[in-house]
């Protein structure tokens, strides 16, 4: 595989340039802190870090958003999260949320997908809901990996003011997180989005965060073909072939929606 990892300069470069962005889209915002969801994850847990750094804790709202589908685990790494950091934070149930839209639409029941979306959307409603109420920016906390390949919610959690993270491979993420002090038991958790019983990440994309990085990094971001990438990374042209679909498949998640042209 290939280290995509920061030299201990470049992490600190990484760590400087995204606490000054945070405070650059806050500030042109003319808004008065942020609102972050926070999974107990390392995403969030990472981006929750940044964003204290950036604007101070008193400027910063966590949001603990469980469902049925949430480890007890997940929602007390949260909790920890914004109480180690000093922020306030709320704990709002999302699944009478949920339910009262699959009583509106019964069909939908069963359609794991769909539901497990809808979770997620309706996070980002309650994350609005919140930063509008209290002129806040919703701080997004999706890395580089997983938006590549489409894996978030197209209007759920990609539904945010900005993506502090958002250039930083999974790999980076965790390395980062160490580096700003965030302890090691949430630094290497499983990945999970929770967004029905049981999923992990990696489990549900097919493949692991060090090969995907790895791909991402030689082929998709970088110059190297199908061939090559499999040849130096050792893994099937079939593997990086799937990655370079599952780019380009999620492509419109990663766009504005479009729009015709203007006619002459």
């Amino acid at each position: 595989m290939i280290d995509v990892r920061f030299s201990e300069a470049e992490l600190e470069q990484r760590r400087e340039h995204i606490t000054e962005f945070i405070r650059e889209q806050v500030d042109a915002a003319g808004a008065d802190g942020a609102v972050l969801g926070l999974s107990g994850g390392i995403d969030s847990t990472l981006t929750a870090h940044l964003t204290v750094e950036a604007l101070g804790a008193e400027n910063v709202h966590g949001l603990v958003l469980p469902a049925t589908v949430s480890t007890e685990d997940n929602m007390s790494d949260a909790e920890r999260v914004a109480q180690d950091l000093e922020i306030s934070y709320d704990v709002l149930e999302i699944e009478p949320i949920v339910d009262s839209l699959l009583e509106a639409y019964p069909e939908v029941e069963g359609d794991r997908e769909a539901v497990g979306n809808a979770r997620a959307r309706v996070r980002a409603v309650l994350n609005y809901l919140v930063a509008n109420h209290e002129n806040r920016l919703v701080v997004g906390t999706g890395n580089r990996s997983e938006a590549a390949v489409g894996y978030f919610t197209k209007y759920g959690d990609g539904a945010v003011d900005c993506h502090p993270i958002g250039n930083l491979y999974k790999a980076q993420v965790r390395q980062l997180a160490r580096h700003v002090g965030v302890p090691e038991d949430l630094a290497s958790k499983t990945a999970t989005a929770e967004l029905w019983t049981g999923q992990t990440d990696e489990e549900e994309l097919g493949i692991s965060y060090e090969t995907l990085d790895s791909i991402l990094a030689t082929h998709v971001d970088g110059p190297l073909s199908v061939d090559a990438t499999a040849r130096v990374l050792e893994v099937d042209a079939d593997t990086v072939e799937r990655v370079r679909a599952m780019y380009e498949a999620s492509a419109h998640k990663r766009a504005a929606p479009p729009a015709p042209e203007p006619l002459e």
